[in-house]
Order: structure tokens, then sequence, then C-alpha cells
């Protein structure tokens, strides 16, 4: 057909009127439905109509009246139409509203039925929500504590332990290893696995922005898909996903979760600081700001007071306590036990620990910095890779040695060993590997915020260690510790390992099992 290759005719034939009608026609789209894909159809076919009507000339044929009459009635015809839609497009958004009330209301019937039938079919279980089962920091700790006192306050109940985890290649004799190995956490039996394929849509690098509102959306999707592959009937959350609760509550779970900290601002943080610098702070650590801060936050915006416990992180204080206080003398360890992970800001301690190099005494000995930490995915990988081309490029590289994935007794030999432990993450809600260096008789020298500066070292009488902000301060830090008569670091190691008792894995199980044995009992 020739309408492809006339096509380029059309503006030529709509330029070429001089009779009105496209500005009528033009003014009517604009004013009243300039929007609506219906009156655009219609301004086309017009001109198409005129574009065959001036065809005809271009072809040197004279249209007969027929036509000119069918054209003249197509147009009046069109221009009523045109005309008739705003009424007509009032119709079809009602319309529109009614079905898509219809179809939400289809929809939520849907999932109500879903979760119903799911709730008729929950298991006897706890499912522990822990994506990451692999990342061998003190959440993973608490993670498998919980597990242990689970198994021990259920064991005369019929009650499955479930780990939801994204990590495809754990079993449940290999989480059980893992968990004797990494943490000297003796599970009573392993725990069933249910793998999650989902996990990339709680990881940062899937998100460029609003990183914190993708990964909380992300989290929804991914308990939707551990829910529904095996539904408890006791949902834990053990690595802060709140969003999830809502969704496991519709599927007919009681919810409990073990809240490390809140989701705050560093702002925030600082007006909490300054409400209570007014008050007297008592040292024992009931009296802890930080983590009373924390309850008393959930509190407020959960309302369940009386179903709001607080209990501090297991620490291995017992273990690490009957290690010698006395170090060798020959090169002094520092030892940095953390993730490699962006917020703990190893590069620092490298930094500070090259200025602590250049203003040591020359009749020191050259003190040692160990990095011990777990590497989660290939980012950690990287940041590793970087710290040590970082160490190279300071020139400390003989003096700076690298540990990765470590069994707990080789930590526990390697905290033996170390004259302080050092920790630099900004605001950190509580610090677990700080009292790990207090109970191991390694003086720590933690951030000065948070939960290290207001629940840990803390002056009782005597000082348990320092507190530093910059790679100054730092350094100054670890030479005050390197130039310690022997003497002075044994008693300053004693104040230390004596606090550090006081948040003991014993102590969380007491409190823990305290805080859960009301829920287990009603739903069995």
């Amino acid at each position: 057909m020739v309408f492809d290759k006339q096509f380029t005719y059309f503006n030529d034939a709509v330029l070429g009127i001089s009779s009105g009608l496209t500005i009528t026609i033009s003014s009517i789209a604009n004013d009243q439905v300039a929007s609506s894909h219906y009156c655009h159809h219609i301004y086309n076919q017009i001109i198409i109509i005129i574009w065959f009507y001036k065809r005809s000339k271009w072809i040197k044929m004279q249209p007969s009246l027929f036509v000119r009459g069918h054209l003249i009635m197509e147009t009046k015809l069109l221009l009523h139409r045109c005309k008739a839609w705003k009424v007509v497009s009032k119709l079809m958004d009602t319309a529109f509203v009614i079905w898509g009330l219809i179809t939400a209301l289809s929809v939520s019937a849907l999932i109500i039925k879903l979760c119903i039938h799911i709730r008729r079919n929950r298991k006897r279980a706890v499912g522990f929500f822990h994506p990451y089962t692999n990342d061998g920091g003190g959440g993973e700790r608490v993670l498998w504590c919980v597990v242990k006192a689970i198994q021990e306050e259920t064991s005369h109940l019929d009650l499955d332990r479930v780990i939801y985890t994204g990590d495809h290649d754990a079993s449940p004799h290999s989480l059980m290893a893992r968990a004797l190995d990494r943490f000297g956490v003796k599970l009573i039996h392993p725990p069933k696995v249910v793998h999650l394929y989902k996990r990339k849509w709680v990881e940062e690098t899937t998100y460029p922005h609003f990183i914190m509102i993708g990964q909380s959306l992300g989290s929804v999707y991914l308990s939707w898909e551990a829910l529904y592959k095996f539904t408890p009937l006791y949902y834990f959350d053990t690595s802060g996903y709140a969003f999830t609760y809502p969704l496991a509550w519709m599927f007919g779970c009681k919810v409990i979760c073990y809240s490390h900290y809140p989701t705050i601002s560093i702002d925030m943080i600082s007006r909490v600081r300054d409400r209570y610098s007014m008050y007297n702070n008592d040292a024992l650590i009931a009296q802890s700001i930080w983590l009373s801060w924390c309850k008393s936050h959930i509190e407020k915006r959960w309302r369940i007071p009386h179903r709001t416990k607080r209990v501090y992180p297991p620490c291995d204080t017992s273990g690490l306590q009957v290690l010698p206080l006395e170090r060798p003398s020959k090169s002094p360890i520092i030892i940095s036990m953390a993730q490699f992970c962006p917020e703990k800001a190893h590069t620092l301690q490298l930094e500070a620990f090259s200025v602590a190099l250049k203003k040591l005494d020359a009749d020191l000995p050259r003190p040692k910095l160990q990095f011990v930490g777990s590497c989660r995915n290939n980012s950690d990988e990287e940041r590793l890779q970087n710290l040590k081309n970082k160490a190279i490029e300071l020139k400390v590289d003989g003096d700076v040695e690298f540990y990765k994935n470590l069994m707990y007794r080789d930590l526990v030999r390697l905290l033996g060993g170390a004259v302080a432990g050092i920790h630099s993450m900004t605001d950190e809600h509580f610090g677990i590997s700080v009292v790990e260096y207090m109970a191991a008789g390694a003086i720590p020298i933690a951030h000065n915020s948070a939960g290290p500066k207001m629940d840990i070292v803390l002056e009782d009488g005597l000082q348990t260690g320092f507190l530093a902000c910059s790679v100054e301060e730092y350094a100054d830090a670890i030479l005050k510790i390197m130039r310690m008569s022997e003497s002075e670091r044994l008693e300053m190691a004693a104040a230390a390992r004596s606090r550090a008792g006081r948040f003991s894995e014993q102590r969380f199980y007491q409190d823990f099992k305290t805080a859960i044995r009301p829920i287990l009992n009603t739903g069995s």
C-alpha cells in the first residue's frame, strides 16, 4: 500500500489547511482532553481524513460530492465524540476506582486465605531468623547462645529449632561445629536449617540510594520466603529486622526478638547524652545509660513495657579469665578483633599504630599489631586486602599481622598474649570485643562513645582502660601502655578483668531464660 510511502505528507496536508479545522481540533484537545489517548486517536483520524482529501487533489482527482459529504459528517461526529469525552472520562475514572477496590479486596482475601492456611499448618518449632550465620561477630555469638538457651529451656517440650540462613553451604552439623569452634558454644543437638535464596535484598550493595529503606523492605521479602517455606510457632529474630514482625504475626507466629540496638541517628544519640549528662552516672551495669536508653526507646515505640526485657550480650568471660595476666615482655602484642567491615575503622587503628611507632622510645621493645576478624563476603575480602596495602604504604607491614576466620581456641591463644586490645567503632551499642579484651587481661583502648564509654571502660576506683577518638589520641594511649611498668600494667589489667566479670555468658543465660520462660510456657 502507498499509505506508508505517503505518510510524510501528513504535515504538509495539515499545514495546508486554511479552514481552521486543525486549530479547532487542537483547541478542543488542549483544553478538554489533552492527556487522553482516546482524543489523541480521534485527532489522528481527522488528520487522516484531511490527508486523504488533500491527496485526492495531489493526484488530480476531484472528490465526489458523496466523499466530501462523508468527510464533513465524519468530522462532525468525531468532534461530538471529543466534546462528550469529559463525561465519559469521569465514568471511566469511577469505574477504575471501583475496579481498584475490587482488586485490592481480592488480593487481601487471597492473602488472608493463605495466612489462615499457613496458620493451620504451623510447625511446633522455634524459627531463628538470622540470614548471616557466618559473619563471625558478636551478633553470631548471640545467636548460638540464644539457640543453646532455647534448647535447654525447652528440653521437655516437643519443639524443633530451625535456623533461617542465606548461607547455602550451611548444614545442621556444620552450624553446630561452627558454634563450638568459633565461639566455644556447645549446642545440645544440631538445629534444622532452612536455606534462603533472596538474601541479596537485605544487602547494602543492592541499593545505591535509600539503603535503609531498601534493606527494610527487602527484609520483609526475605522473611516471606522464610515463613512460606517453614512456618514455626515462634518466630525469633536475632538480627534486628523489625519490619518482618508484622508479617510473622500475620503468619500466626508468636514474635520474639533480641534487639541489639534501635536504628537511630548520631544526633539522636547526642541528645540522649546531653539529657543524661545532668545526672550522676552509676558505674554499675544495671544503671547503664546507653542500654537503658535502648530499652526505654523500644518501650516508648512499641508500648509493651511488661513484655520488654533487658538482657546484656553474652561474653565468654569465664573462659578468658583463667588466662594468666603476665605477658611476654619481648615484642608486646596489641590485638584488634572485629569483622573487616567499614564501620570498624581498621584504617584508623593502623594509622595510630604507625604514629605510635614513630614516637616510641628507643629503649622500649617494638610492639606488634594483630588484626583478627572475619570476612562475610567479597567486599570484606577487598577491605582486608586494602588494609594490607595500607600497612605497606605506612611501612609498618613488618610489624602487623592479619588473621582471618580463626577458630575459637586460636582466638583465645592470641588474646592470652596481648597486652592491649584496640577498638575504634564510633557509637557501638555495646562492644563485646572490648569486654573480651578486659576478661583476657588485655588493657582496652576503646572509642570514646556509646557502649564502651558508658558501660564498659569505666573507673571502679581504678582505671580499667583508655578512651580515644582521633589518630593522635589512639597513638598516645598505645604509648602510655608501652611505657607502663609491669606492676602498673598488671594492676590495670586486674581491674579490667574484674569489671568484665559482670558481662558473663552465665548472666546472659540466666536473664534470657527468665525473659522468655513466660512466652514459651504460654505457647506450649
